[in-house]
């Protein structure tokens, strides 16, 4: 059966029904205009790839470009690359390598549900598929291409170090200077073939371009394009002791590739007049049909950027993320506190969790930083629909039921997810001793505690009433034991029905609880935010000092005996306490729990950055006053939101706008208050 989509240049179905992002609008008018021609289903051609230098494990920022890259493709009947920019042999691993593959696997099985039958978890199979490549694999053909740069005077060997390019680079309006700018094509042209054949050592001589060194873009001052580098490469071996710099590199891969749109983060904006010389210069000399000079045209990608994915308490910069691993303030990449994609594997989120937050975020040209509590609302949301339910306790604290009798066990139902009402209930036994969390007792209740208290009564979760009429405790005063009465009446949670049909009577509060016997042991790690300051380092410039040295509670806790077989990776919910995963330090007889996200945020305004009286995304202003903004002449909006108009404003809900973008608003809101 053919796909009705197909040549449908809106974007096959699922963005015509909302609004495109920037990006998509360029594609759309590409497609429009078939400026890449068809591809082999007979509809315009879009080629897009994600390319990781493998120098460290994949963050959550990261993830936005995976979903981009790879939505794009899939959404417009194209291909999707994954490649690695490996040109630096000094900071690249095996072990890199095979952590990204997982978990780009990983992120694109988010796109099951997309109608275009995706294999899970997959870039090298279904209707994206592209492959994997790596720039070290180009590493002959990127070094015949700077071989003709050098024949065309495009290009020349340059004897300074480092440190002398640095600085000779001039200033804004003061020129660079290289004293082997005119160095002889042939000259040049024997050096580089010697720095090749590892005559000269590690930064002895650089290939640079020859563009202009009085360019008010600094990166087109005669940039290095090939640098002396005598150390292994994890796939080529020694076979090279020279390497391609990423710019050099980065333009000559997507079109060796057959990329069309070539998505970059908004860093490499004023890197993009380099990556278009490149290429335009290997094509001088060139025509279409191989008959200049040079020979055939190489293709010409069009490098587009966008705001990278910042999420407020992170900070994702490799390098500080390296030190955090080597110095162990973590336990690895993988640490569920890390904004890696492992570590959030291993907490708990799921691809289609991540993949929902980055849509909700969307697709723009400015830098903001994004509310963290975005994702783990991304998060609650997916795993509210299908996680299944259960009960365990944390802090346990020991219940006798003094009227049930000994022995006697009552096997329960209950919900196993009530989103799914299709699904089958569970078996729960409950017995003569139970557990509760400790903080649902407390032998004088305050005002408004409506959980379990001597002389109050309590609804144990699908189960039975019970009243506490006593405690036991230790030699320090330690409440170890409560004792309590059920009433036989109320199983299954319900008071029994008066003469009036309605209930006899109504319990305010609802707890939950296991059967001491029939409950297993359970090592639970509960996790909070890393860092305790929304931008860590701000305030004193390091990082460190905002680091949260309460990110890791480890207690010892019980849960229900249905929990005894889970397996690594499975994932639930523990009513009233959140969704957990189970974790990769399971062992036999061992069960471990990472805490992926609570059922809400409770946090005080103070620690999420949102005042009091927040709406649902802990935005700053009441809708009534977003819609007072929404009458602010374009000219005064845009003060207030550099780089946006005001459809773009007007386009998007409280919800949607970043911090920067409400902290300006709330400033305006204050000098110009709304009508009541």
């Amino acid at each position: 059966m053919s796909d009705p989509s197909i040549g449908n240049t809106n974007t096959g179905g699922e963005a015509s029904e909302r609004t495109l992002n920037f990006i998509e609008q360029i594609v759309e008018n590409d497609n429009a205009q078939r400026v890449w021609g068809l591809n082999e289903r007979g509809v315009p051609r879009v080629h897009t790839r994600f390319p990781p230098e493998p120098n460290g494990y994949l963050h959550v920022g990261h993830a936005k470009s995976i979903c981009l890259n790879f939505g794009l493709a899939l959404r417009y009947h194209g291909k999707f690359n994954m490649r690695f920019d490996d040109t630096n042999p000094s900071k690249e691993e095996q072990e890199y390598v095979d952590s990204i593959i997982r978990d780009v696997k990983w992120i694109t099985s988010a796109f099951d549900d997309a109608g275009a039958g995706v294999s899970a978890g997959s870039y090298d199979t279904g209707p994206a598929a592209g492959g994997l490549f790596y720039a070290s694999n180009y590493f002959e053909q990127m070094y015949l291409f700077a071989e003709e740069l050098i024949r065309k005077g495009k290009a020349y060997v340059c004897d300074l170090t480092g440190d002398e390019v640095s600085a000779r680079r001039g200033k804004p309006g003061v020129p660079a200077t290289s004293p082997h700018r005119d160095r002889p094509i042939e000259e040049s042209l024997t050096l580089f073939r010697e720095m090749r054949a590892g005559k000269f050592p590690n930064g002895a001589r650089t290939l640079r371009a020859k563009i202009d060194l009085a360019s008010p873009n600094f990166n087109l001052r005669d940039p290095v394009m090939y640098r002396i580098v005598h150390e292994s490469h994890h796939n080529t071996g020694d076979a090279w002791c020279i390497y391609p710099m990423y710019d050099w590199a980065h333009g000559i891969e997507d079109s060796l590739e057959g990329i069309t749109h070539s998505i970059c983060t908004l860093e490499f904006e004023d890197h993009r007049p380099l990556y278009d010389w490149f290429i335009d210069a290997i094509n001088e000399g060139r025509t279409d049909d191989g008959s200049g000079p040079w020979g055939r045209r190489i293709q010409h990608p069009q490098q587009i950027e966008f705001a990278k994915f910042r999420p407020t308490y992170t900070i994702l910069s490799k390098r500080n993320l390296l030190k955090m691993v080597s110095e162990r303030i973590v336990s690895g990449w993988d640490d569920p506190r890390m904004p890696t994609i492992s570590g959030l594997r291993r907490r708990g989120y799921t691809p289609r969790a991540i993949r929902a937050c980055m849509e909700d975020v969307g697709v723009t040209k400015v830098e903001s930083s994004i509310d963290i509590g975005r994702m783990e609302n991304a998060l609650r949301d997916h795993l509210n629909s299908v996680a299944p339910r259960a009960m365990g306790v944390l802090r346990p604290l020991k219940v006798v039921i003094t009227n049930w009798p000994e022995g006697k066990v009552d096997d329960l139902d209950f919900v196993i997810n009530p989103e799914d009402p299709a699904q089958p209930k569970r078996k729960t036994r409950f017995a003569r001793e139970i557990y509760i969390e400790r903080d649902d007792f407390m032998e004088t209740p305050e005002k408004g505690f409506f959980r379990l208290a001597v002389g109050q009564e309590v609804r144990l979760r699908w189960a039975y009433f019970i009243t506490a009429t006593g405690v036991v405790k230790d030699a320090s005063g330690t409440i170890t034991e409560v004792h309590a009465t059920c009433d036989p009446s109320t199983r299954g949670g319900d008071a029994p029905a008066g003469p009036d049909g309605q209930p006899s009577r109504k319990v305010k509060g609802t707890i939950h609880w296991v059967s001491a016997e029939h409950s297993i042991a359970a090592e639970v790690r509960l996790f909070d935010r890393l860092f305790t300051a929304e931008e860590p380092g701000a305030r004193t410039g390091n990082w460190a000092d905002d680091l949260n040295p309460r990110s890791l509670e480890v207690v010892h806790a019980r849960l229900e005996q249905s929990l005894a077989n889970a397996k690594v990776g499975d994932v639930f919910q523990l009513e009233r306490l959140g969704y957990f995963r189970v974790d990769e330090d399971t062992a036999k007889g061992t069960l471990v729990l990472n805490r992926a996200v609570t059922l809400k945020d409770s946090r005080p305004a103070s620690d999420t950055g949102k005042p009091k009286g927040a709406g649902p995304a802990g935005r700053m202003y009441s809708l009534a006053e977003a819609a007072h903004e929404l009458k602010l002449k374009q000219d005064k909006l845009a003060a207030i939101l550099p780089g946006a108009g005001i459809a773009d404003f007007a386009s998007r809900s409280p919800a949607q706008l970043t911090l920067a973008e409400v902290r300006g608003l709330k400033e305006w809101i204050k000098k110009n208050p709304p009508p009541k």
